[in-house]
């Protein structure tokens, strides 16, 4: 076989595999796409190897944990909710009772939730609860940056933009209802007297 032809191989099934993985991603992105786009919002879709902890994902996509909106969602008083916190945090269940004004707030199991959000993969939801019909609440942690980045329903693209744009079209709660979560070296320090 010929290098032309060889190179022509590779290229052909280089073109296959990207259209295939190209499809993909508009099947997961749509809704999220046509509402960004609709709003006139500029963003940045990153491709990244598949991870699917926040804090493996800021790590693939070389994204500061801080600056990575994670969803957790929760149970509030019988209906579902959207919290959204940096990578690096985590939930203080009683301040986001008292955020929600709800009597009960847990921790939603992903087999609650998987069925309502048919176009993403599981704990890949992107934080936009007003598309899923959930409130959402922010992290007043995420406010202070100037972007963020999120999942776009796979465990394999990212969306960046302003947390200014975000704010305004996800109309969350913003609130402190996190703590930050400390690193292994953190725990291992001993503590001082």
């Amino acid at each position: 076989m010929s290098n032309a032809n060889a190179n022509r191989r590779v290229f052909v099934y280089s073109f296959l595999c990207f259209q295939r993985m190209e499809k993909e991603v508009a099947m997961i992105l749509k809704k999220l796409v046509e509402f960004l786009d609709g709003n006139k919002v500029q963003y940045v879709v990153i491709s990244h190897s598949p991870a699917f902890t926040a804090q493996d994902v800021a790590h693939s996509a070389h994204i500061p944990g801080k600056e990575l909106a994670k969803v957790v969602i929760v149970w509030m008083d019988g209906a579902m909710g959207m919290a959204v916190l940096p990578a690096s945090h985590m939930i203080n269940f009683s301040l986001l009772k008292d955020v929600s004004g709800a009597t009960n707030v847990e921790l939603a199991n992903e087999s609650d939730f998987k069925d309502r959000f048919p176009d993403c993969e599981v704990g890949a939801m992107p934080p936009f609860g007003n598309l899923f019909n959930m409130r959402v609440f922010v992290s007043a942690g995420l406010s202070d940056d100037k972007e963020i980045a999120f999942n776009a329903g796979s465990h394999r693209e990212l969306v960046k933009m302003s947390y200014a744009d975000y704010e305004r079209l996800a109309q969350p709660k913003v609130a402190p209802f996190t703590f930050k979560k400390k690193t292994q070296e953190e725990e291992s320090e001993p503590e001082l007297p």
